[in-house]
């Protein structure tokens, strides 16, 4: 388990290229064992322009490795100011080179899911750049509404996008926890992105699957609903997972948008990003 970054009640940042124009962000951080595993292979980074979770794959050590690896290098990128996406697929393949070394010949290898929210421009208009690998997921509450942004890179989601199965059979599906993407494994990691306006009033939740598998959308929704600070909605997602059985590793960051000057216009969008290889 890696943990870059701590609770924060306060972050602003300036809008580039806009006088007197700033974020101000509030977040806070959990994660958990769990009651059936001996080791937390889940990691995550909160660093004011970067925030990711990471849910490592293989096997206490490498799983370990890897997701330390991608938080690692997304960390990196909170550095500077404002992230470019393709800054974020740059970060993804060096972690995956560096979870290859890590690992080196095991012949389990070792991967993780990734997902995350980043501070970006676009047209001179702040946004978050959402990205997803894999499961985990990426929630914003807003107007008293949840909406799952990111779309999990699994078994049982092709099947719900296919029409085999409902939402409601694929928590249960013996197929449940395969994912179809991951960062790691020697392969190239392929997220996918959407851009979202960065509104103010509105808290954005990214969590392991540790949180979904035991928590349901509309106690998630309960939860961000209830008006607590993001460190104590954090921890009480965290513990309501913990209560309904906290059968694997569990981690939750809650943002709070707390003003905004300077707000994107438009829906969230998901959008295509590459980066050319060096």
């Amino acid at each position: 388990m890696t943990v870059l970054g701590e609770n924060s009640d306060r972050f602003s940042i300036a809008v580039p290229d806009h006088a007197d124009e700033t974020i101000g962000l509030a977040w806070g951080v959990a994660t958990d064992i769990g009651h059936k595993r001996d080791h937390n292979e889940d990691s995550l980074v909160a660093k004011g322009t970067v925030f990711a979770v990471a849910d490592g794959m293989g096997g206490h050590a490498s799983g370990d490795a890897a997701s330390h690896a991608v938080v690692t290098r997304l960390g990196e990128l909170a550095d500077g100011d404002f992230v470019q996406p393709e800054s974020i697929v740059e970060a993804l393949r060096s972690a995956t080179l560096d979870i290859s070394d890590v690992v080196g010949e095991s012949k389990l290898g070792a991967g993780t899911t990734v997902t995350g929210a980043a501070l970006t421009l676009r047209d001179g208009h702040p946004y978050w750049v959402v990205f997803n690998v894999g499961d985990s997921r990426l929630y914003i509450f807003e107007r008293n509404v949840i909406t799952q942004i990111t779309v999990d890179h699994s078994v049982v989601q092709e099947l719900v996008t296919a029409g085999l199965i409902t939402a409601a059979d694929a928590e249960h599906h013996p197929d449940s926890n395969v994912v179809t993407r991951a960062v790691g494994f020697n392969a190239e990691p392929v997220p996918d992105f959407w851009l979202l306006p960065v509104t103010p009033g509105s808290r954005v939740l990214l969590c392991s699957d540790g949180l979904t598998r035991e928590v349901s959308e509309l106690d998630i929704r309960a939860q961000l609903a209830a008006g607590f600070s993001p460190e104590k909605t954090a921890n009480s997602l965290i513990a309501a997972a913990l209560e309904s059985g906290g059968r694997d590793n569990v981690t939750a960051i809650v943002i709070d948008v707390q003003s905004s000057s300077s707000v994107g216009a438009g829906d969230t969008v998901e959008v295509e990003v590459t980066a050319p290889r060096r």
